[in-house]
């Protein structure tokens, strides 16, 4: 059987070691289900989106994020466009409205009304170079699905939300979403790590409000853009400070 090395840091080796968890067992299993999650993915990139229901295989997606699926395959269809770009998905995920992945763009100043303009500005064109009606994903869409499992799998979550995607589509490198999202600040680390301060934020928010009783979502919201802006300022005040002393720095 072939092996396949894990490395670890320094103490979750030691924290394995003396816990004895089945470090074997426990990554062939998550192996095994980011392989069927990519294959999923794959399967609908390549395949004729002309069904009922272009992402009846990712049933590992969840509902917001198979709307937005939905809508960036109509956008695509609106637009007469050959295949559905990494613009479409974007779009989809700014029409579909109520993600949590809008909260994350918000708390690192990105309105999705200033997404939006930029978006339509660079969506002229289209990402693969072919004629036809939306039959499939374009390359770097497909790609950016992919990045998206491979973000929910190290973040060590068993589903595909919004804000995997917005991982995925901010990580790639070719597409014209992350190309504007990036000219916009989202930079891949401080959008991962505003995802996982969202995350937090959100699993304490909705404690609070499952004890306190139904709460205004608009007040649920804006505490949760600033719980998350608060964690990610100590990185982008590292950013700023990083840059200011490059643009200072003498030339050679």
């Amino acid at each position: 059987m072939p092996k396949i090395n894990v490395y670890l840091p320094d103490e979750l080796a030691e924290a394995v070691k003396e816990s004895g968890v089945p470090v074997s067992a426990v990554c062939q299993r998550a192996l095994e289900q980011a392989v069927r999650r990519v294959t999923a993915i794959r399967e609908t990139a390549l395949g004729d989106l002309d069904l009922d229901d272009p992402t009846a295989r990712l049933a590992h997606f969840t509902g917001r994020a198979r709307m937005v699926l939905k809508l960036a395959v109509e956008q695509a269809r609106a637009d007469g466009a050959p295949s559905v770009g990494t613009q479409h998905l974007l779009g989809g995920m700014l029409a579909e409205g109520g993600n949590l992945a809008l909260h994350v763009l918000r708390a690192v100043e990105i309105e999705p009304e200033q997404l939006g303009r930029h978006l339509a500005r660079e969506s002229s064109g289209t990402e693969d170079d072919e004629d036809g009606t939306a039959r499939h994903f374009s390359s770097p869409a497909a790609n950016a699905l992919e990045l998206a499992v491979t973000e929910a799998t190290a973040l060590g979550h068993n589903y595909v939300g919004c804000e995997h995607l917005l991982l995925g589509l901010v990580a790639e490198p070719d597409g014209t979403a992350g190309q504007v999202l990036r000219a916009l600040g989202a930079e891949p680390r401080l959008t991962r790590r505003a995802v996982a301060a969202a995350l937090a934020g959100y699993v304490h928010l909705r404690a609070q409000s499952q004890a306190a009783g139904p709460a205004m979502p608009a007040d649920t919201a804006k505490a949760l853009a600033t719980a998350v802006r608060q964690e990610v300022q100590p990185l982008i005040r590292r950013i700023e400070r990083l840059e200011e002393r490059l643009n200072t720095a003498p030339e050679a």
